[in-house]
């Protein structure tokens, strides 16, 4: 029987990733890391409330014999100052990241990317830049990792849409689709693809949208 960790597990994609572990025969604890009590009961679950997703220093126990991590944290672009949002992409996933290897260094790490992340950290959009600093450092912390780069995230749950740009990719999403593989994916689908790979693994380090649908149609 597996341990998991989430974060985000309130939002779109952490939300769907929690479901499916709380549904799985394999794991018998998931512990959620969240800033507020949320109303989800569960035997499985362990909710762990933090005010500062940098300093896990009271939280080391929750990284005892963990099997797999979905981490789904983030923020969308505009939503907060650049050097906030820099923060919680890089400096989180940093801070995360060395708690969780001194614990459980083969713990299968499940990060949420995007399409775009740039390794070379040159790029002049920060989405790009600040993910590809994430994933240098996941990939040098010698954990398995497989970080998922979906193109638009087409959301099958209701809610409300952030901003005008995500309403308007949401009306547009079957002329989005006929771009082909790599421009979207629905997130019950992406998240059955990072849950999946949380368990077993996936074919490698990278996966670009198109990617996660083979991957979910070979499961």
């Amino acid at each position: 029987m597996k341990k998991v960790l989430i974060t985000g597990a309130t939002g779109m994609t952490g939300g769907i990733v929690l479901k499916y572990c709380l549904q799985s025969s394999e794991i018998e604890k998931v512990t959620i890391f969240v800033r507020r009590p949320t109303s989800l009961k569960h035997t499985k679950l362990n909710e762990v409330i933090i005010s500062d997703f940098i300093d896990y220093s009271a939280h080391l126990q929750e990284f005892q014999n963990v099997d797999a991590v979905y981490f789904c944290i983030g923020v969308y672009t505009g939503a907060v100052p650049d050097e906030k949002f820099k923060e919680i992409t890089v400096d989180y996933t940093k801070a995360f990241v060395d708690a969780l290897r001194k614990s459980s260094p083969n713990a299968n790490f499940c990060f949420l990317s995007g399409a775009g992340a740039d390794l070379t950290e040159k790029s002049r959009m920060s989405f790009a830049k600040y993910k590809g600093m994430a994933e240098n450092y996941l990939f040098a912390s010698l954990l398995n990792v497989y970080s998922f780069r979906p193109g638009y995230i087409y959301p099958v749950e209701k809610r409300k849409e952030p901003n005008f740009s995500y309403k308007l990719s949401r009306t547009l999403y079957p002329l989005i689709k006929l771009f082909g593989k790599n421009a979207s994916i629905k997130s019950n689908h992406l998240a059955l693809g990072m849950f999946k790979a949380g368990l077993r693994g996936a074919p490698k380090e990278i996966l670009e949208n198109r990617d996660i649908l083979k991957f979910i149609e070979n499961l």
